[in-house]
């Protein structure tokens, strides 16, 4: 089945609910220990966000980088992360990151709540953008929804990809793309990619850092 279709509902999704998209931040206390975690993660140098939202990770990142290229496919979150960070060394840019490749490479390429985001059959794709965007001795930092997160989901099946459902508060619902990767078997994927990775569990959540293989692809 093709995909197509629920990735575009997940874009619709997160535009219609921008000003809807920073709550669980303010709700939720692990949440907040998470942005914390950013300060003992090995960020540094310039830095590629990949789907930075509404911008909650990026002045944490700009904090500890020489500069942030943030990028997200959807103006409207786009728009509430400009508002967020007024730093000349962030850059803002809108663009499907599914077809987008970056035109230079970075020191640390990071995305939270992201990956869970990407089909799995898109996934060598992916990383392989990922790794064609950093610089020798660069480093890609990831931090997702563990399995445990999945329990707070309405889980769809029979879908081209792992999904779930969301509602926002006008009652629209939405198909988004949520695929719940355990540390075991997402360790084994990006080893089998040649990436060398540890991931550790962080409540329901994971953090991942990974380097890429010698040769990318």
């Amino acid at each position: 089945m093709d995909d197509n279709a629920l990735l575009a509902e997940q874009m619709a999704y997160y535009r219609a609910g921008a000003a809807e998209y920073d709550r669980p931040y303010a709700e939720y206390e692990d949440l907040q220990k998470l942005l914390a975690v950013v300060d003992d993660l090995p960020i540094a140098g310039d830095v590629l966000e990949l789907a930075c939202g509404t911008g909650q990770w990026t002045p944490r990142l700009a904090a500890r980088a020489r500069s942030v290229t943030a990028v997200d496919a959807a103006a409207e979150v786009l728009a509430l992360a400009c508002a967020r960070t007024a730093s000349p060394t962030v850059q803002f840019l809108e663009a499907d990151l599914f077809e987008w490749q970056p035109p230079r490479r970075y020191d640390t390429v990071f995305f939270a709540f992201w990956l869970s985001h990407v089909p799995p059959a898109r996934l060598p794709d992916f990383w392989n953008t990922v790794a064609a965007a950093l610089a020798p001795g660069g480093k890609a930092i990831f931090i997702d929804d563990g399995p445990a997160a999945a329990a707070e989901e309405e889980i769809l099946a029979d879908q081209p990809a792992p999904a779930a459902l969301r509602r926002l508060d006008d009652g629209s619902q939405y198909r988004i793309v949520k695929v719940f990767h355990d540390v075991r078997t997402l360790t084994d994927d990006l080893t089998v990619l040649g990436w060398s990775v540890r991931i550790w569990p962080m409540g329901w959540n994971s953090i991942g850092i990974a380097e890429p293989p010698a040769t990318p692809g």
